[in-house]
């Protein structure tokens, strides 16, 4: 348990560490764009490897493609009401912090669960969680500042997405023995479902819009980094 506490609440604090870095002084549109293009490639490579590939070779496909689609209607249907809420930076903001908190809780289980069935840390998926968790949270955070919300609540929002990701952690861990195989595989595909909209629809246009072009080159480099971590798992 010790261990799932220690490992989901470093996997987790670099949410609260991107929303600090976003307040510490305005970033220019063009390096949150850049920044949000190198965590989407990334998350991209966390759906990829460690999350759908995964899930595959632990559970039935029909289970994962059960999560995919969960997963992704989820997103899909409470990004809408986040949408109607707010509009703007502070509505791109929102959407991103609601992408992290859907993909962050079952990732986060994910990790405890392997903690718990004696598989060690995967150094893939630690990575792009760290990794991607960063950009969501300066992209977001900055989004909300510029919209004029304080930077008390902007913390508090994170420390809290935070703090439930670290409890996901823990509660993977508790129940590790009493899921199957075909449940993890549900479990990986809610978490890839959820990121692929999320991806989509928010973090590469927004990425896109902030600083154009090069956001695909970005984008290949954050692939590359996170796809070359999780082989050293």
């Amino acid at each position: 348990m010790g261990a799932a506490l220690g490992w989901g609440t470093l996997a987790a604090s670099s949410l609260v560490i991107g929303a600090l870095l976003a307040l510490v002084r305005p970033w220019p549109d063009q390096v949150v764009g850049l920044i949000l293009g190198f965590g989407a490639g990334a998350l991209i490579s966390a759906v990829s490897f460690e999350l759908a590939q995964e899930g595959a070779r632990v559970g039935g496909g029909g289970w994962l493609a059960l999560g995919l689609a969960t997963g992704a209607l989820t997103y899909y249907t409470l990004d809408g009401v986040v949408g109607r809420m707010g509009s703007g930076d502070s509505g791109a903001g929102t959407s991103l912090a609601l992408g992290a908190f859907l993909d962050g809780v079952p990732e986060q289980a994910v990790l405890g669960i392997g903690l718990a069935a004696g598989d060690g840390v995967s150094v893939g998926l630690l990575a792009a969680i760290f990794v991607s968790n960063l950009p969501e949270a300066i992209g977001s955070a900055s989004a909300m500042s510029a919209s004029g919300r304080s930077d008390r609540d902007i913390v508090r929002l994170w420390s809290a997405v935070a703090a439930i990701c670290i409890l996901a952690a823990i509660g993977g861990f508790a129940l590790a023995d009493a899921v199957s195989g075909d449940f993890k595989a549900a479990i990986n595909g809610f978490a890839a479902g959820a990121l692929i909209v999320m991806l989509v629809d928010s973090m590469i246009p927004d990425a896109t819009q902030k600083s154009g072009r090069k956001t695909g080159l970005v984008t290949t480099l954050g692939f590359a980094v996170a796809a070359a971590l999780s082989a050293v798992s």
